[in-house]
């Protein structure tokens, strides 16, 4: 919806935008390619009898609409493929859920049993020698990304750590389905757009001048930036693990994590969901620019003249697509659930809705009470009113139910069972005051 909305502002806009001339010492500098090709619209040549030139001709507008609507199909794409890589990954969680409500492992985590944490396989897996040394715990982090990004006994370790913080102990909470909820909210964040990202794309655009020779640097910085990111989440697990350690080395059943945002790049989890946001929209739009310069010029066109600039941007693309849905995303979605605070998706949408009409009627009830709390404020000086005192004792007031029109109460008055006077058929008024009728019902 961005993306096409952009698109019909420059369909608008598209003869003011070409009017604007600028010199042409400034139009032939950062050019794509080395030569200059221009067109023969009206505006361009308005401009070329001022001795200068459109700073986008209407062809050029064109051609930005058409890779607005690649951009778009190929992040949407990408997305949706990087999200299922993960899932696929995630596939087996189900069966590591399911193991936690079998006899076996609530014996194997017997609370009544005592085990020192380096006798626990999440200890023998995160306190090693260069657990200690940050210097060496990087680089081993950096590692362990590729052939173990999650293993069983992390998962498991850290869902006990999660239900501790926020439940009670012994809970059968479904962390799984939770992950899943969680993930599917973060699906709608990472496919959208944002202004920062929207920043980095032009600055990619600015940089596809041929004095930058941008394909031995550019299509490397989502990579380098999804290998941080991997080895940062690493990294928080085995920092998790320490801080256990420090805290206690007697593990009563299952070793103890305890969920902190400090664990975070400045104490901030959803930092890693904006990290993961540019990640895939700047590889999807390096893709989406390959394929719309191909398409509109040619696949040897001045913008991919070097063998080695389509091998890179094609290789790299295919990498971090792999990479980020198989590897960095279920490490991501298990780690960021690790902070001080759970996130509202921890109840399903039957609960939430429920929840919401609650809190509805709630609120609704405070301001009825409220209301009538106002409304039934009267002065002292009703107590010596004769309508109020020629009424007998054996009579009550029922003031539950207000009455439709603003601004007025009625006032039910019944009679005790001991009053042995007939009751009429309809209601007698027994008068008013100050807006109040009183009436007395059968």
């Amino acid at each position: 919806m961005l993306l096409g909305f952009v698109s019909l502002l420059l369909t608008v806009c598209q003869k003011y935008i070409a009017k604007i001339c600028i010199p042409r010492s400034v139009g032939e500098t950062f050019l794509p390619c080395k030569t200059l090709t221009e067109g023969d619209s009206e505006e361009e040549t308005k401009c070329e009898e001022q001795g200068k030139m459109s700073l986008l001709s209407s062809q050029g507008v064109e051609e930005l609409q058409y890779l607005i609507f690649v951009l778009a199909f190929f992040h949407s794409l990408y997305c949706v493929l990087t999200f299922g890589l993960g899932m696929a990954k995630m596939k087996k969680w189900e069966s590591w859920e399911a193991e936690t409500r079998t006899l076996e492992y609530q014996f194997t985590n017997d609370p009544r049993r005592f085990r020192l944490i380096h006798q626990t396989t999440f200890g023998r897996q995160h306190l090693r020698y260069w657990s200690e040394h940050w210097l060496l715990r990087w680089p081993a982090c950096f590692i362990r990304q590729f052939y173990r990004s999650v293993s069983k006994v992390d998962y498991l370790t850290l869902r006990h750590g999660f239900i501790m913080a926020h439940f009670a102990e012994g809970s059968n909470y479904d962390f799984q389905k939770y992950i899943k909820r969680a993930l599917e909210m973060d699906f709608g964040v990472v496919v959208g757009g944002s202004f920062w990202t929207w920043s980095f794309s032009m600055l990619f655009v600015f940089f596809n001048a041929h004095v930058f020779y941008n394909y031995l640097w550019l299509p490397f910085i989502p990579m380098v930036m999804l290998l941080l990111v991997g080895t940062k989440l690493q990294g928080i697990i085995t920092k998790m693990c320490l801080d256990s350690h420090d805290k206690a080395l007697v593990v009563r059943g299952t070793l103890l994590v305890r969920p902190s945002d400090h664990f975070f790049w400045f104490g901030k989890p959803k930092l890693l969901l904006h990290l993961m946001h540019f990640i895939l929209f700047q590889n999807s739009f390096q893709l989406a620019f390959f394929t719309w310069t191909w398409y509109k010029f040619g696949f040897r066109s001045c913008f991919h003249d070097s063998t080695e600039d389509i091998v890179i941007r094609l290789v790299m693309g295919v990498l971090v697509q792999i990479l980020c849905g198989y590897v960095t995303l279920p490490l991501y979605a298990l780690v960021t659930q690790m902070g001080t605070s759970m996130r509202t998706i921890v109840f399903t949408e039957g609960v939430v809705e429920g929840l919401k009409r609650w809190r509805r009627k709630a609120k609704k009830n405070i301001a009825l009470r409220n209301n009538q709390s106002a409304r039934l404020s009267l002065d002292t000086s009703i107590d010596n009113s004769p309508s109020f005192n020629t009424l007998d004792t054996s009579f009550s007031l029922d003031l539950d139910q207000p009455s439709s029109d603003a601004g007025y109460l009625t006032v039910e008055i019944s009679e005790e069972e001991t009053v042995a006077t007939k009751r009429p058929e309809q209601p007698q008024k027994l008068g008013s005051f100050e807006g109040f009728d009183l009436c007395k019902t059968s």
